[in-house]
């Protein structure tokens, strides 16, 4: 039997010969990592399952990977959770979905592909009580359902309402609407196809969540700065031709929930929208639900009376490189041996109608020795830093005071990474780890970017007249 922790992830990644690769986002040192799955918290850890190839750099031959931590600081890498069973209904994959308690027992529900070109189908697989062993027989509880207009399913996602256990899927219809389909999901085992329940004829949803397929459906409930609860719904946004660019990122939805009179069913009434991440190296994001409001009843495995109520971690993969950011090729990922990187974990809520998304704040543990305090202009960061720039005192609260720029090299051949404007009022927490930047904007979503450097390029930041930048270099804790 493999031991329970093959080594500390992140004590590893100080090591790895590759200066690309990230320190202080928990992966393997080899290997395609894309979308993470089965976040939960179960039995006092978190756990963060991955898409995974352990076998090369490129998407293929899809296992479940699997790191967990007591404190979202200190990540323990586990052997391979799932794993494609010949002859079965994830022998061409075992891909996203998600981990709850079912009655004690950690359960997995994920898409499960029998061959490349065919369709998905719900399957089931429990865990031991530390999440590392896990039984797969192949149980399928749903299949592509009956259903001429639908034409694509994926990404199964599990919510509770009214003290009762929902899932939908996201899929994609002939008539070229993306849409959600909805289960009762009574016993794990066994789904109730309920129907079409949302789609992009929805205005709301036409213009913040447009796409052909919905992939990544989430759906958590978040406090809200105006009283109460609202509900996020969250897709990746993938459109025909996508090859890992994914043009339309990720959208959110903001609004509510009840229950219709007469199908007794849940009911999503979207208000708000927007962009999730804002930038174009983040897709495929998963949300864990931790605490429950009054009408979301009890969920087995979370946390009422918590704080935060919701987590977000996303995927961002190597790419060609845009916006002036110099990429790798095919060629140079592979020659690296591993590609794709998580984020950080991120709290999920609202405010003012919109989404606020920041770093947990035991991301701070990462902070080392301080390089800069009360910086102004211009001044050089480390290439594994948390920077904190807060606006100048402008003629008033949210005046603009200028633009923040974050560069690597300099001169001519110097690549542009980051520019945004700065409000007096805004404070910006930029993470650079290797080759992964992470912006956080208060009262706003993140940015998430990718860039590499080469060999003797230094991190130039600018901030405008009057703004400040604390620094501190990235550190493992003791």
């Amino acid at each position: 039997m493999t031991d329970l922790a093959l080594s500390s992830s992140l004590a590893m990644a100080a090591t790895h010969p590759d200066p690309a690769f990230p320190r202080f986002h928990p992966r393997p040192a080899q290997g395609w990592i894309n979308d993470p799955n089965g976040i939960s918290y179960i039995n006092g850890r978190y756990h963060v399952f991955f898409q995974y190839n352990p076998s090369s750099a490129r998407h293929s031959q899809i296992t479940w990977g699997h790191v967990s931590s007591p404190d979202l600081v200190s990540w323990e890498e586990h052997p391979v959770a799932l794993s494609p069973q010949e002859g079965g209904p994830d022998s061409a994959g075992c891909w996203t979905g998600v981990v709850t308690s079912d009655d004690g027992v950690p359960t997995a529900a994920y898409s499960g592909v029998r061959d490349h070109g065919g369709h998905s189908q719900v399957v089931i697989a429990r865990g031991s009580s530390d999440l590392v062993t896990w039984e797969q027989d192949g149980h399928v509880a749903a299949s592509m359902p009956a259903d001429p207009l639908v034409t694509a399913v994926r990404d199964p996602f599990i919510f509770w309402f009214g003290g009762a256990r929902y899932a939908m899927q996201g899929a994609g219809l002939s008539d070229g609407r993306a849409a959600l389909l909805l289960y009762t999901v009574e016993s794990l085992d066994d789904w109730k196809y309920q129907g079409i329940w949302f789609t992009t004829a929805d205005p709301v949803a036409a213009a913040h969540t447009p796409a052909e397929i919905w992939e990544c459906p989430q759906l958590v409930e978040v406090p809200s700065t105006s009283g109460g609860s609202a509900w996020v719904m969250m897709f990746s946004l993938w459109l025909s031709g996508d090859d890992h660019e994914h043009a339309n990122g990720v959208g959110h939805l903001i609004g509510s929930l009840s229950l219709d009179p007469v199908s007794g069913l849940p009911v999503f009434t979207p208000t708000s929208g927007g962009k999730s991440d804002l930038g174009r190296d983040f897709y495929a994001p998963q949300m864990m639900q931790l605490a429950y409001g009054s009408s979301s009843g009890s969920s087995p495995g979370s946390s009422p009376g918590s704080s935060p109520a919701a987590l977000l971690w996303g995927w961002a993969n190597e790419g060609p490189g845009r916006d002036g950011r110099r990429g790798r090729t095919q060629e140079e990922i592979d020659d690296a041996g591993w590609s794709g990187v998580l984020t950080h974990p991120r709290v999920v809520s609202v405010a003012d109608g919109a989404l606020v998304v920041s770093p947990v704040p035991e991301v701070e543990a990462y902070r080392g020795a301080a390089v800069s305090t009360g910086a102004t202009g211009s001044l050089v960061v480390p290439g594994f830093a948390e920077v904190l720039v807060r606006g100048g005192a402008g003629s008033g609260p949210g005046s603009v005071a200028g633009s923040v720029e974050l560069v690597l090299g300099s001169g001519a051949d110097a690549q542009p990474v980051y520019t945004g404007s700065l409000a007096s009022s805004e404070e910006l927490r930029i993470f650079i780890d290797a080759s992964l930047v992470e912006i956080y904007r208060s009262d706003s979503v993140a940015t998430t970017l990718r860039a590499y450097p080469a060999p003797g390029e230094e991190w130039q930041l600018t901030m405008p007249a009057g703004a400040t930048a604390d620094v501190w270099e990235l550190t493992l804790p003791a």
